[in-house]
């Protein structure tokens, strides 16, 4: 599955296939994934990274990174379209000239984003 995900070009490296496959936000066909699980030509590959969801169908095995080219003929992108910019919401955005955000504002910008 990890060596799947990083030849088609799902993911940068190898290791953040796995990393990625182990904390579960890899499905095959509605199950979750483990990183040695065998992928067969017409599973489907849900990936969630953050808000978006990626949807893939696996049209043909690969087992070494290949060219974007032989990668994308080897899936079938089913994702949904993101969402229009209007509609989504910026979180912990400023306004331009506001100025530097006070310790208190970089508290609570700083745990609203969840970094603590």
């Amino acid at each position: 599955m990890d060596s799947w995900l990083w030849a088609v070009r799902a993911f940068k490296s190898r290791s953040q296939a796995t990393s990625a496959v182990k904390a579960g936000h890899v499905r095959v066909n509605g199950d979750r994934a483990k990183p040695a699980t065998n992928v067969k030509v017409g599973d489907r590959v849900v990936v969630r990274g953050g808000i978006v969801e990626k949807v893939l169908v696996v049209e043909k095995i690969l087992v070494k990174r290949v060219s974007a080219a032989l990668a994308a003929e080897a899936l079938t992108d089913q994702s949904p379209p993101p969402p229009p910019r209007e509609l989504t919401v910026p979180i912990g955005m400023r306004d331009r000239g506001a100025g530097r955000p006070t310790k208190r504002e970089r508290r609570e910008l700083d745990r609203l984003r969840g970094r603590t």
